[in-house]
């Protein structure tokens, strides 16, 4: 039972994955385009974790908290420039 779990969440994964990535290119909203890439970087998250239980390895896992922080990061800055223009200062 738990290999066919495992297998349907890697499925509804990269079919949101995929859901993202479309509205990244198709939505005319800036504000819609930001927040489709910080939900498109969560489903990667979601794939790197994904893997780490698959191949029982923790460098998967390493990569997903490095990419959590950028992805932090980087959906605070778009969010600042969006609202005053300016990401610094």
């Amino acid at each position: 039972m738990h290999a066919i779990v495992f297998y349907a969440v890697i499925i509804w994964t990269v079919i949101l994955f995929g859901v993202c990535i479309v509205l990244i290119i198709r939505t005319a909203s800036t504000i819609t385009r930001v927040l489709a890439l910080d939900t498109l970087n969560l489903m990667l998250i979601a794939i790197l974790g994904l893997i780490t239980s698959a191949n029982n390895s923790t460098y998967y896992l390493d990569a997903a908290l490095a990419l959590a922080l950028l992805a932090f990061v980087g959906t605070v800055a778009a969010a600042r420039y969006y609202s005053t223009k300016r990401v610094f200062s």
